[in-house]
């Protein structure tokens, strides 16, 4: 069986086109973004909807995508001329629908752990006048040790802003070479919070001030959310679709039907990007913070308030977390009585989010892998959940039992590091910490020990009144009667 790649599509360019009455040369597009990640969300996501800009001859213009780790699937997509496959799947209206199409829009990966150079030569380039990035929401961190004489730089924003310097000296300060900044990180105001760090590593690396200014002037930082449920590859179903494609494709990626991508940015940039042409659920707004709360809050903190005790219940996916007899029941009442209880926003509008959001997750196609949504859990956390665990203590004044359970099962989650991915620091601290409760069997130091870790938590949750007490209780039962009996304790029948 042929792999995917450009020679296979000689002869079959309409698998590349949604419009097949309409022959476009992708091979000949100009690239003109530069994308900080090559995972499965962005390309399910961005790169699927600049490759339906192209096929509509709204935007032409590829993307030279930037492998943010050392380990990554570049050297994949070069082998495959940037190619691959995305299925979307899910319900729509009573019916059963399933989209598969070859995405065209990247015109080749680079590993910067290898060829720094080379990205550094696409900062030279001016036709590549946007950046797209997701590089998780541990990706946009300030990193005081991080330097501009690393080859990359270790963080992303430090990439960034090298970046952003060579092109600010190729092309002499010129005001027009500045760039469109679109990060997709789930944090708040993330264009803000990298423009921030962007700038604070400038002042720290004795960069001119003209270039600062250039930066505040001639660059645009732009907020947007993102919304997709992008499980991946389907590990179990990859033979059987090879052999329904025709060829084999090591970068299939599967999606859901439904897609969001929430901008807040000027009307001439809704022009240059027109997704609205292309029927994209694509919102262009001043002020994103109510899509933002609500879709951060209670899609991705029903995921990472209950994939940790799903996981260790030994549960594998969304889908059957979902329809777990005591899990499915947790899932909802955590969400309904504790997370929309903590917000501000209209409660019917937020429960009838929810619900959707819970038929997403029941979707019978998608299989959506906890050890996915595990990656980097407790950035998570203090992103997706934590805001909602204090909201609602200060608005009733009383701690949230589940959402307490909910952070005492990432505790017992991270007992066994070995199969976890997330900051080295966290992985080390939690393996310290699990040592010496081995040693003493103190649940409440702990705790504290845990609580106390401003690394992790942007603060000293132990000032925060009754929840150091509240997250023993919890920790103890999981570790007394184990996580399957204490979820049963708390979920109500």
């Amino acid at each position: 069986m042929q792999p995917l790649n450009m020679e296979l599509l000689k002869n079959q360019q309409d698998l590349l086109n949604m419009n097949k009455e309409t022959k476009i040369n992708f091979k000949e597009m100009p690239e003109r973004i530069i994308q900080f990640g090559e995972g499965n969300f962005l390309r399910a996501f961005t790169d699927w909807m600049i490759h339906r800009l192209n096929c509509l001859k709204l935007f032409n213009g590829k993307i030279v995508v930037v492998q943010p780790i050392e380990k990554g699937m570049v050297e994949t997509l070069n082998r495959q001329d940037g190619l691959y496959t995305i299925i979307q799947r899910g319900i729509q209206q009573g019916r059963e629908i399933e989209k598969t199409e070859i995405v065209g829009s990247i015109s080749r990966g680079i590993n910067p752990y290898e060829d720094w150079e080379g990205v550094l030569k696409c900062a030279e380039d001016p036709n590549i006048e946007y950046v797209f990035s997701n590089t998780t929401e541990a990706g946009i961190d300030y990193d005081p040790e991080d330097s501009c004489q690393f080859e990359p730089p270790y963080s992303f924003p430090g990439k960034l802003t090298v970046y952003l310097y060579h092109r600010f000296r190729h092309f002499n300060g010129e005001p027009s070479r500045g760039m469109i900044i679109i990060p997709c990180e789930l944090i708040d105001k993330n264009g803000d919070t990298l423009k921030r760090i962007v700038l604070q590593l400038a002042k720290n690396w004795n960069y001119p001030q003209n270039f600062i200014e250039w930066i505040n002037n001639s660059n645009k930082f732009i907020n947007s959310l993102v919304d997709r449920v992008v499980p991946g590859y389907p590990k179990e179903e990859a033979a059987l679709i090879a052999e329904k494609l025709g060829y084999y494709d090591e970068l299939i990626c599967t999606s859901e039907l439904y897609h969001l991508w929430v901008i807040e940015g000027p009307e001439e940039l809704k022009n240059a990007l027109p997704f609205h042409k292309a029927n994209l659920n694509v919102i262009w707004t001043d002020d994103m913070s109510m899509y933002r709360t609500r879709k951060v809050r209670i899609l991705n903190g029903a995921h990472t308030s209950s994939v940790p005790a799903a996981y260790l219940c030994g549960i594998n996916t969304v889908k059957e977390m979902i329809e777990h007899d005591v899990l499915g029941k947790f899932i909802k009442q955590i969400i309904k009585e504790e997370v929309i209880p903590s917000l501000d926003y209209d409660s019917k509008m937020l429960e009838e989010y929810a619900d959707s959001v819970f038929e997403r997750f029941a979707n019978p196609y998608i299989s959506h892998y906890l050890t996915s949504i595990l990656l980097n859990s407790t950035s998570k956390f203090k992103t997706r959940v934590l805001p909602s665990l204090l909201d609602y203590i200060k608005k009733h004044g009383q701690i949230p039992v589940k959402l307490t359970f909910s952070l005492a099962a990432l505790f017992i989650l991270y007992r066994d590091t070995n199969e976890l991915q997330d900051d080295p620091r966290v992985l080390e601290f939690f393996y310290n910490v699990w040592g010496e409760y081995g040693k003493e069997k103190n649940a409440a130091s702990l705790v504290e020990k845990v609580l106390a870790n401003e690394h992790i938590w942007g603060q000293n949750l132990n000032n925060v009144d009754g929840l150091n007490l509240a997250v023993k209780v919890q920790l103890e039962r999981i570790l007394d009667n184990g996580i399957e009996e204490t979820l049963e304790g708390l979920v109500k029948t």
